[in-house]
């Protein structure tokens, strides 16, 4: 993704309503809101300190609803990384994402060697309304495409599960750290969170954070217009088949 000192870029990509937005508040800020929101498009910046390593992240939240392509199009060109969200509530989410995979594919040569996580929000909701089957996404991301840089999980804005999990797939996807967790010093907040909107009102929630491990600190400063791509070599990963509320993101 990138080196230390170096700005690297978080594209969310989804359909509206999957809870885009309310991963990115769980993780930023440890808050979450039933009220939904249009977003347009939504900056935050943050700084992250993963042991003696700092590295400052852009989360763009894009707009849901497809209605501003030349936007996503940018966003696409400019990203180091892609979070792709979908609702296991809703089959339609996830043609949704197959769909901006596809556009990603489509703009970027280098596909292969970004890493992409795919989420899928609102596991709170139960098996009882669930349309989407995790197999299913498995077969398409690991069987059908082409191999890549790539995490499946799923989680819960709401409550929380697999919210820290969904970011720390991109530290060991990029290999800034080693793979084994006793290797990854916790992340430490370093001042208080900043974040810029577009089309909507200030974030929500307070800047107190989360307890959990994974912290970050804002940092006042304009967005980098020099994003570096940095590329390393593939590897191979597979589903991980344990619990949704596993505490460890393990790549193989």
């Amino acid at each position: 993704m990138t080196c230390e000192g170096e700005r690297t870029r978080l594209v969310v990509l989804g359909g509206a309503g999957v809870g885009k937005s309310a991963i990115i508040n769980k993780f930023l800020y440890n808050t979450f809101t039933e009220k939904y929101r249009t977003t347009v498009e939504d900056l935050h910046s943050r700084t992250f300190q993963l042991g003696p390593i700092s590295i400052k992240v852009d989360i763009l939240d894009t707009c849901g609803d497809l209605q501003f392509p030349a936007m996503r199009r940018l966003s696409i060109a400019t990203a180091n990384a892609f979070l792709l969200v979908y609702s296991i509530t809703s089959e339609d989410s996830f043609n949704t994402v197959r769909c901006c995979f596809e556009e990603v594919r489509e703009q970027r040569p280098d596909f292969q060697d970004v890493p992409i996580v795919i989420a899928g929000n609102k596991l709170d909701l139960g098996e009882n309304q669930r349309e989407v089957q995790l197999e299913d996404v498995s077969e398409w991301l690991y069987c059908t495409l082409p191999k890549l840089r790539t995490k499946l999980l799923e989680c819960s804005a709401k409550t929380g599960v697999n919210i820290q999990e969904v970011f720390r797939c991109f530290v060991t996807l990029a290999k800034i750290l080693p793979v084994a967790p006793d290797d990854v010093a916790p992340l430490k907040r370093r001042s208080s969170a900043y974040g810029t909107r577009r089309g909507g009102s200030p974030a929500s929630g307070s800047s107190g954070g989360s307890q959990s491990s994974l912290q970050a600190s804002g940092s006042p400063k304009p967005r980098s217009r020099s994003l570096i791509r940095r590329s390393s070599r593939k590897t191979k990963q597979h589903l991980n088949e344990s619990n949704p509320d596993t505490t460890e993101c393990l790549i193989s």
